[in-house]
């Protein structure tokens, strides 16, 4: 089953640096895992402080399998003392996608 979520938030201007290494280290999980049952996004808006994160779930029952991840696990710790404001997280349907192959 195929879902996905959209997620926003801002945060504050002196956790910037911290919070793209702790995104980063999520990134290197999953192409270690070379995980299959994943499409994920992270996008920092023009501003500096404001994310988008964009998941797409292939599972059995359609649950992401972000959380059960290390690195995730520990990207989540402390986010509320990173953000200005907390994460706003909506399902959302893909209606087209695009990604060059990459060999």
């Amino acid at each position: 089953m195929i879902s996905s979520v959209v997620v926003t938030y801002r945060l504050k201007p002196e956790s910037s640096a911290e919070h793209v290494r702790l995104i980063e280290a999520v990134f290197d999980q999953l192409r270690a895992e070379q995980r299959t049952d994943l499409e994920y996004k992270v996008l920092r808006l023009e501003d500096g402080v404001s994310f988008v994160h964009v998941a797409t779930s292939d599972t059995a029952d359609g649950s992401s399998p972000l959380p059960s991840l290390s690195s995730f696990q520990e990207f989540g710790r402390a986010l509320s003392e990173r953000v200005v404001t907390p994460p706003d997280a909506k399902p959302a349907e893909v209606v087209g996608s695009y990604a060059p192959s990459r060999s």
